[in-house]
Order: structure tokens, then C-alpha cells, then sequence
């Protein structure tokens, strides 16, 4: 069996905002930054997986505050929860200024499922937690599983 840490598969990315990346509000359009933030997502998968993976779900996207032109955006993500094919991912965006200090605007939570070469789901590596911080997040991500296979059954109730 495989172990992994979730240091083993961060990533962290950094745009610039320009003006196609505006919204009729001159704010940074929130497709844009879904889009960012899937391929953050993507990139921490793919390194802990060492496959290609697909995003299945979005269990949370919560737009905190509002990013403007020239505003510099970092986009960081880390494995969260592991499943048998499955990954959360918990991407945290934020607006870096000129010194260094950083705003999060945004928080998200990714599910993607590692697949083979046929498009079929494929084992992941287990995840072996290091410290307090992601025995937590590991537990809020068991949590949030919990709430999503609830919500799948409810819909499929006709609830």
C-alpha cells in the first residue's frame, strides 16, 4: 500500500488579474476563479494519484470578498480527506498586496476521482496524516462525505 503526505501533493499558483478576467462589476469574473481553482485542484490530485482525475463534485465555493484589476490572486490547495478513488481538496484563494500580506477571498472543496487510461475510477494512495491540523481537516472532510452521501440519497428519494 502506498502512503502519501498531503505536503507530497500541494500545489499553489499565482495570476495576475487583467481586464478579460472582469465581470460587468470590474471585479474578478467568479468563473474565472472556479476555473483556477479546478486546475489547482486538478494539480494536488494528479500528484497524489500519479493518474489523470476528474473533478465529480464542488461540495463548497464560498466567495468571500471581491479581487480586482492588477490585484495578484494566489490560489493554494491541499489534500483534505482520501477515499478508495476519490480526494477532497481544500483550495484557499487569496489577494496578495505589494508587501507580502495575504487576504483569503475565497474557499473551496473539490472532489476528484483518480481514473486509469479506460476513464474507470483507480485506487489512490492512502494519506498519512503529520500533525493536529489535518487530523481535523481529515475529520471535517469525513464529515462533509457523510453530508453529501446523505444529500445523493435525499435526491434520489425525490426529497
Amino acid at each position: 500500500m502506498i502512503l502519501k503526505t498531503v505536503d507530497d501533493s500541494r500545489a499553489e499558483t499565482v495570476h495576475i488579474v487583467r481586464p478579460n478576467h472582469l465581470n460587468a462589476a470590474n471585479r474578478l469574473f467568479g468563473g474565472v476563479l472556479m476555473q483556477w481553482i479546478d486546475e489547482v485542484a486538478g494539480i494536488v490530485a494528479k500528484r497524489h494519484s500519479n493518474c489523470k482525475v476528474t473533478t465529480v463534485a464542488v461540495d463548497n465555493l464560498t466567495f468571500l470578498h471581491g479581487a480586482y484589476q492588477n490585484d495578484m490572486i494566489v490560489i493554494k490547495g491541499k489534500l483534505t480527506w482520501v477515499g478508495s478513488t476519490s480526494m477532497e481538496i481544500c483550495v484557499d484563494t487569496y489577494v496578495e498586496t505589494l508587501d507580502g500580506q495575504r487576504m483569503r477571498i475565497n474557499n473551496a472543496h473539490f472532489i476528484m476521482v483518480a481514473l486509469d487510461e479506460n476513464d474507470k475510477p483507480v485506487q489512490v494512495p492512502r494519506l498519512t496524516l503529520q500533525t493536529e491540523d489535518e487530523q481535523l481537516a481529515w475529520a471535517h472532510g469525513e464529515e462533509r462525505r457523510r453530508i453529501r452521501i446523505q444529500r445523493k440519497k435525499d435526491n434520489l428519494d425525490g426529497i
